[in-house]
């Protein structure tokens, strides 16, 4: 009886440890997602915090572009913020972390693709933020297209230990920010890199041609291949819901030190990412200017109108003139960055832009002077034109070593849908951002529409109380003058209805 006590009593006991070992995952997954949920929402409360609407739409002392890779941001740096910004008053190397310095006290402007925690570094309360999106997946093809395009430069050396070697010598003399020192290229260039050497040494060094394929994407003996690109981990650390993350400051080079444990638990948790994109969406809200790669010509306008007018007006440089302020009706043409070869013609005109005579070159040498943002924009579109042509030359050149990587629109055509769908599926909260975006640009659109509406209203109300003027002397009449004038109407309407009514007597005689 007692030894039959016992064997029950193991068993019970064995029985217990199984139950206890098969629960055990259970609950330490649902302790790992509430520490992790206590992770991201504690960082989102404290990363809340919103800005009176009125402070939003005013330019402050110190403009932060926050350039997110591959949407155009070059353009607008050396084509907009260039000709409205001396270099003095350009925040030292803002491209370069490690050297970036913001206590410089002429410091009026930051361009850099540091994520949204740069602001920690700088006078928030001073500061203004600015920023472009774009369709999450033309910016994940963007951005292998670009690493493809840097990495392959380093194809003229005869081994990867040599473009290494002459590298680092390079950026030892040079003083120049370099491409290997800006996020997020100094991951993603030297990983494309290693990966070229390997594919060309694997294929022989002289046979610069692969075998003939027809999809520029898929060209495995001599590039990545974009699947395997977007399914690296180095994609899923960096590029997929990059936007988002470098809006909430949650790179992997962000100032905020728990950024990586947040993006971990978003990563492991996925619907923890909700979280993260509201508070995306509400720094968006507070930006002063939030553009569209895909919608270039408006958001042009918008930027010029918004950022450009107010920075003018600043410096004491605007001279607003609303003839060439307002564009001609035409149909938006949906364009890229002129770092993508297939950058629309479009670019290369003014043709969305009254031109006027008085649209000349400024005397002053930062061509300033006696500004309008119809000379701004302008010398916005001659400044793309030459952009565009450099980087597309210089874009050829760089893809002769990988010939067969011949990236175009019409290539991504040939992209298959269950890659397309996983692009999306993977940037989900960018795409989601990237919505909300639009609805913020179609806002920008409204708002500058009907500020325009009001300048033209405010300018023909000055023309009709010019005749006031000049009989009432300061604008103000008295009320004999008052009098005078709606009895003098008054009786021009009598005579004219005496008129009318005596010529209608007079036919019906003649009949």
């Amino acid at each position: 009886m007692a030894r039959a006590a016992l064997r029950l009593g193991v068993r019970a006991l064995a029985l217990l440890v199984l139950v206890s070992v098969a629960l055990l995952p259970l609950v330490s997954s649902d302790d790992g997602y509430r520490h992790c949920e206590g992770v991201v929402r504690g960082w989102a409360d404290a990363s809340s915090g919103r800005v009176k609407d009125g402070d939003k739409l005013s330019l402050k002392d110190l403009l932060f572009f926050l350039h997110i890779p591959r949407t155009g941001g070059r353009t607008y740096f050396h084509c907009f913020l260039k000709k409205l910004y001396t270099n003095a008053q350009e925040c030292p190397r803002s491209y370069d972390k490690l050297r970036f310095d913001p206590s410089h006290p002429d410091c009026k402007l930051v361009v850099s693709h540091d994520d949204y925690s740069l602001t920690s570094k700088l006078p928030r309360e001073r500061t203004s933020v600015v920023t472009i999106l774009r369709n999450p997946v033309d910016r994940v093809f963007s951005t292998y297209e670009f690493s493809v395009e840097v990495a392959a430069r380093f194809l003229v050396h005869p081994n990867l230990t040599s473009a290494k070697l002459m590298t680092t010598r390079v950026l030892t003399k040079s003083r120049a920010v370099s491409t290997l020192d800006i996020w997020p290229w100094k991951y993603l260039v030297p990983w494309m890199r290693e990966d070229l050497f390997a594919r060309r040494d694997a294929r022989g060094v002289y046979k610069v041609h692969s075998s003939k394929k027809v999809n520029a994407y898929d060209v495995d003996d001599m590039v990545m291949p974009l699947h395997r690109y977007i399914n690296d981990p180095v994609a899923h650390e960096i590029i997929h819901n990059g936007a988002t993350f470098q809006i909430t400051g949650l790179t992997n080079n962000s100032y905020f030190d728990g950024a990586h444990e947040v993006r971990h638990c978003v990563r492991k948790h996925p619907d923890l990412g909700r979280i993260v994109l509201e508070v995306a969406k509400n720094r968006l809200d507070q930006m002063l200017y939030v553009g569209l790669t895909e919608d270039h010509e408006e958001s042009a306008r918008l930027f010029a109108h918004m950022v450009g007018a107010q920075v003018l007006s600043q410096s004491g440089t605007l001279t607003l003139d609303l003839k060439e302020d307002l564009p001609i009706e035409t149909d938006s043409h949906p364009s890229m960055e002129p770092e993508d070869e297939e950058t629309n013609g479009h670019l290369n005109s003014t043709h969305g832009w009254q031109n006027n005579e008085a649209m000349n070159s400024t005397n002053d040498e930062h061509g300033k002077g006696n500004m309008t943002v119809g000379k701004l924009m302008e010398a916005y579109e001659t400044c793309i034109a030459k952009l565009w042509k450099s980087q597309s030359g210089r874009r050829k050149i760089s893809l002769k070593k990988v010939q067969e990587a011949n990236f175009s629109k019409e290539a991504r055509k040939l992209v298959s849908e269950a890659i397309l769908n996983q692009i999306i599926s993977l940037n989900r909260l960018d795409m989601e951002l990237y919505d909300h975006a639009k609805k913020i640009f179609t806002q920008e659109h409204l708002m500058l529409k009907a500020q325009q509406s009001m300048v033209g209203q405010h300018r023909q109300f000055g023309e009709q109380k010019g005749w006031i003027g000049a009989m009432c002397g300061d604008g103000i009449c008295p009320p004999w003058m008052v009098v005078l004038v709606v009895l003098g109407i008054s009786t021009i309407i009598v005579l004219v209805t005496l008129a009318v009514t005596t010529r209608k007597r007079t036919s019906k005689l003649k009949v």
